[in-house]
């Protein structure tokens, strides 16, 4: 029997020299890109990064029959899409925003292949490039809250695990109680470690799936059930180890070797969803196959591409236009507007006195301030200031205040939004809303803050919060990002704070004299926040 040979994708040395071009241009436009995904491919979470770019090459290698026959159309639309990416390049460098430019990257490279192939040719190619989305990192806001989502998930359902087994334990937003011990269920156990990596192989699994498109997509949308109840299965587990043999059992080698395996089943898992897949749709292939070439088609034979094509010709023109303004153009110093330092922050505010509170150094760590601003505060004619830092302990008529300054945000460091960290430190947000403070102010726009009614057992609390930033009180946080940018690019600033109000509510005291307190202690502050919050 004669054998059937593959075709070979094959290039004409003019087309194969464009391709060595772009490349290098590519390379000479994106190099501080490069430079910034290899330094977060250093982290556990986006480590799989490496692997990304073989994986997509090995994707397109598969796919190489069918390129081959194809009869290239080129594609004026993929130079607009080329010219969007570079567009965005330059924005995020202006910005010095470095989330952004990973992204462009890919879009430029996607533009190219389909100047050069057309749409026909593009939709073979389409989801090896997409692919390359997975090894940039997600912007940092995104990264926070999905973490803190994530973290509270796992610690319910792993302090669930706990109790079947009979261990008496007691949850309080990540914190889990032992009694002996306490365990934080970190941004660590958050699950992201495994998620981004088991979504990258879940994207290649269905993707080499040979099937119905919702068997592929049941495979892709699969990863994150599996991530979530194996990293719950995790914390479980540590919890039972730490209840029976000590708190060593949560540090070190056996904390990072459970992570280890536990991702070793994930992957099993999901290898063991796309046999059982296959079975129920007749599929009887051993599932070895799925990660082997596609079967060559007898009586074709490898014609080299010729011609580069006018689209083509642009975009490696533009390419080539914007090595230089990318290598030539600086990295902006950002401005620094003068401000006062926290440390002169009066402790008398009007009819308010207060006492000054210090954040513990795993929090700093973790928020990652510029400087900072934490103080109980009560009226006068309150006998004396509680001790406690935190308002949940005290009684009213007290207010805590809290301001994160960040002198930048520019690499992602930027405000936690209290909407999502407070459900992580056990509070259940009951009411949640904005309210235009026109009381505040004497003259001008009122002052707008974000409004939430939270509760812990019988304990509850009224929060005001908001984003003061460069002269702006903004209640959305997806606002906040836009402005970002904005100011990025026309300011050259990024500069911003959170200001977050709470007070504790009394036995059957009425919420509107909470509010009351709150507008009473924010028409005190607000003067003063001018001072060390620039416009």
């Amino acid at each position: 029997m004669a054998t059937v040979k593959r075709p070979q994708l094959s290039f004409a040395p003019p087309l194969l020299l464009a391709l060595v071009v772009a490349a290098a241009l590519l390379i000479l436009v994106f190099q501080g890109t490069f430079q910034t995904l290899y330094g977060q491919w250093q982290r556990e979470e986006y480590s799989h990064g490496f692997l990304i770019p073989l994986i997509s090459a090995y994707l397109l290698w598969q796919r190489r029959d069918r390129l081959q026959r194809l009869v290239p159309q080129r594609s004026w639309a993929g130079v607009a899409l080329a010219a969007f990416g570079l567009l965005l390049f330059f924005l995020s460098a202006l910005a010095s925003i470095t989330t952004l430019d990973g992204y462009a990257l890919v879009i430029v490279i996607a533009g190219g292949a389909l100047a050069v192939l057309g749409w026909e040719g593009f939709k073979v190619v389409a989801v090896p490039i997409a692919l390359l989305f997975l090894m940039n990192p997600i912007p940092s806001f995104f990264y926070n809250s999905l973490s803190l989502q994530l973290q509270l998930l796992s610690s319910q359902i792993g302090v669930g695990i706990m109790r079947l087994a009979g261990v008496s334990v007691f949850l309080e937003g990540n914190v889990i109680d032992l009694g002996r011990y306490k365990l934080q269920v970190a941004e660590a156990c958050s699950g992201l470690r495994y998620l981004f990596p088991l979504m990258t192989l879940g994207v290649v699994v269905a993707y080499l799936f040979k099937g119905k498109a919702w068997v592929r997509w049941t495979l892709f949308l699969s990863t994150v059930p599996i991530t979530v109840l194996m990293n719950s299965v995790r914390v479980g587990i540590i919890g039972l180890l730490v209840d029976r043999y000590g708190i060593e059992q949560a540090e070190g080698f056996l904390h990072d070797f459970e992570g280890w395996a536990v991702f070793m089943v994930c992957i099993l898992l999901l290898l063991g969803e796309a046999w059982g897949l296959m079975r129920l749709t007749g599929d009887r292939r051993p599932l070895s196959q799925l990660l082997v070439s596609e079967p060559a088609t007898p009586g074709v034979r490898g014609t080299p591409m010729r011609e580069l094509g006018k689209p083509a010709l642009m975009v490696l023109l533009m390419l080539t236009l914007a090595v230089l303004p990318a290598r030539a153009l600086p990295t902006r110093g950002e401005l620094h507007p003068q401000r006062a330092e926290f440390a002169s922050f009066p402790l008398e505010l009007g009819a308010w006195e207060g006492r000054r509170d210090h954040l513990e150094a795993v929090y700093l760590d973790w928020l990652k301030v510029d400087d900072y601003f934490l103080a109980n505060f009560v009226a006068r004619e309150t006998a004396s200031v509680p001790d406690s830092g935190t308002a949940e302990t005290a009684r009213p008529p007290l207010v805590n205040l809290y301001i994160a300054y960040y002198a930048s945000q520019r690499t992602g460091q930027s405000a936690h939004s209290p909407r999502s960290c407070l459900p992580g430190g056990g509070w259940m947000i009951r009411d949640f809303g904005q309210r235009a403070l026109w009381e505040v102010r004497e003259h001008g726009a009122p002052l707008r803050v974000n409004r939430a009614l939270v509760e812990q057992g019988a304990s509850r609390q009224l929060v005001y919060y908001w984003f003061e930033e460069r002269g702006r009180d903004i209640t959305s946080e997806y606002l906040v990002k836009w402005y970002l940018v904005e100011d990025a690019l026309l300011r050259n600033r990024t500069d911003g704070a959170l200001v977050r109000l709470v007070t504790p509510l009394a036995d059957n005291e009425a919420v509107s004299a909470a509010d009351a307190r709150l507008v009473g202690f924010a028409r005190a502050a607000l003067p003063t926040l001018q001072h060390y919050l620039p416009e």
